[in-house]
């Protein structure tokens, strides 16, 4: 059974009914496990040793159950920063010099690790990030992917080498893709795991090394990630991991003149300030994904099953905490009636509560502070508009020492503030629409562009879609999840305008390049 569960292949939407019972008792067995092992005292990782820096710790307490204490963890500063990009910084000759045929060899064996690992690592993400079982175990599966398909990507390319034309029958002349130096890496809370896996490999292939500094809200999976690769024979210093609550560690490394380059994700707000920061003396690579408010277009053809199970998934999933969850839907007037009576009585059979149970479609938001601010979300719509359904948190029995609210539909005029800002709780806004123009026009009138999704019957509709729409990764008629999912090497994931900062997206063909800068060499002979 250790075996099969091992190489099972767990991923949001694939996963069979008879893979279900190995699944659900691995995952089981390694809850109990983990649960054995709550308030641990953490180090950081400099230069391969662990530091415990004489300074404050924070708490690391459960979105799920906020009396369970998973671990403290130093609340490091610019003085820790700074340690850790000077190792980064001596490691970086060895590690840059090391073949790239090499450099992958470790990062294979990382992804190994996770795949060893994933059930522990989802476990733990269950009670760090109130995480459903299956999403946080398809988030390893994504990790463990992220990796695979960036090391295809640079083998494929022959290490980004390529050979370029001559001039004279004596030169021989070719560009290749050389690393920046040291990057720091800032991830978010809401995929510790695949997210700082994802931007953590993407500079190491391509030679860099690397100062991760992972949510305050998610170190220990954070921790787990630095374990996983650093496990796989990194030398000493490639990786460093450092902890701290809020924004004074993010603002040394993003605020840090020895850094190369930085990789972000997370709010507009923050990262538009370490956009401009970081590059205020001089130009520097900033790798930011910032977010997005999604908008699903439903039209009169569309196939109403489809339309109310992909909006639900991608509003609700994880508690409307991805970047991706859909956020606002344009549904047409010949439709509206029948889609919004089948949304909402869609949205009341999602089961809400502690993400470790196997029946649960939907956990916790994060912290106080989204609880706090979806109820105020709540309040102001009500007043401004109808809640059609939830609108309240959920506080009996055990639910009341965690974060659970209600997945909530409201009914909002199109101009309204929350058709524009992103929320990041299970919050989605519906409005009806005269034409597919005026809900494309509607959905483009954003500042952010980072998924958006259609359901649509006509071939007509759907090619105006795909042709206008403004957004990095578009969906037609996916039930799985209207605007959610992306997978890496299945669909390239990245936003346009204040979604992304490079036009270039993860789990792509694109994604490692970002991390490297190109050289053209030339080299003359005497024949």
């Amino acid at each position: 059974m250790v075996t099969a569960a091992r190489d099972l292949k767990i991923t949001y939407t694939t996963m069979s009914v008879e893979q279900a019972g190995t699944f659900n008792r691995a995952y089981d067995e390694a809850l109990s496990s983990v649960m054995k092992q709550l308030g641990g005292d953490y180090p950081n990782y400099i230069q391969g040793k662990e530091v415990r820096p004489s300074v404050d710790t924070f708490e690391d307490r459960s979105p799920n159950d906020t009396r369970i204490l998973l671990g403290r963890f130093p609340d490091a500063g610019a003085t820790q920063a700074g340690a850790a990009i000077r190792a980064a910084r001596d490691a970086f000759a060895e590690w840059s010099n090391t073949p790239w045929q090499e450099r992958l060899t470790i990062l294979r064996g990382a992804a190994e690790n996770f795949r060893d690992r994933k059930y522990e690592i989802g476990a733990w993400l269950t009670l760090e990030a109130g995480k459903p079982r299956l999403e946080a175990m398809g988030e390893v599966e994504e990790a463990i992917d992220l990796i695979s398909v960036y090391s295809q990507e640079m083998e494929a390319n022959n290490g980004f080498l390529k050979p370029m034309g001559q001039l004279s029958p004596q030169e021989a002349n070719r560009s290749v893709l050389r690393p920046y130096g040291v990057w720091g890496v800032i991830a978010p809370f809401n995929f510790p795991v695949a997210l700082s896996t994802g931007m953590i490999a993407g500079a190491l292939i391509g030679g860099n090394t690397v100062v991760f500094k992972p949510s305050h809200e998610t170190p220990l999976t954070g921790m787990l990630v630095y374990q996983c690769l650093a496990d796989a024979g990194l030398p000493a210093g490639a990786l460093n991991y450092v902890t701290g609550y809020g924004a004074p560690l993010g603002e040394a490394l993003s605020g840090a003149q020895d850094l190369d380059g930085i990789a972000f994700i997370g709010s507009r707000a923050v990262g538009c300030h370490i956009y401009a920061e970081f590059s205020a003396r001089r130009p520097r690579p900033c790798v930011a994904e910032m977010g997005g408010k999604n908008p699903v277009i439903v039209t009169d053809s569309a196939d109403l099953d489809k339309a109310v199970e992909g909006t639900v998934r991608a509003a609700f999933g994880y508690s409307g905490q991805k970047c991706s969850a859909a956020a606002r839907v344009y549904m047409m007037h010949g439709i509206a009636t029948e889609f919004r009576r089948r949304l909402v009585e869609r949205t009341t059979q999602v089961m809400v509560g502690n993400p470790a149970r196997p029946d649960v479609f939907m956990g916790p938001v994060i912290n106080d502070a989204a609880y706090k601010r979806f109820q105020s979300v709540a309040t102001r719509a009500q007043a401004d508009g109808k809640i059609l359904t939830g609108g309240n948190t959920l506080t009996e029995d055990d639910l009341q020492y965690g974060y659970y609210c209600a997945p909530t539909i409201a009914t909002l005029p199109p101009e309204h503030e929350f058709f524009r800002d992103e929320l990041f709780v299970p919050f989605l806004v519906v409005t009806e629409v005269d034409s597919l123009d005026q809900a494309i026009k509607l959905a483009n009138a954003s500042e952010y562009g980072l998924t958006a999704g259609i359901f649509s019957e006509d071939e007509g509709e759907i090619d105006d879609f795909l042709n206008r729409i403004e957004a990095g990764v578009v969906y037609v008629n996916r039930k799985g999840g209207a605007t959610t999912g992306a997978w890496p090497g299945v669909q390239s994931f990245g936003g346009w305008k204040a979604s992304g900062s490079t036009g270039k997206s993860a789990l792509g063909k694109y994604y490692v390049q970002q991390f490297m800068r190109e050289q053209n060499q030339t080299v003359v002979s005497d024949g």
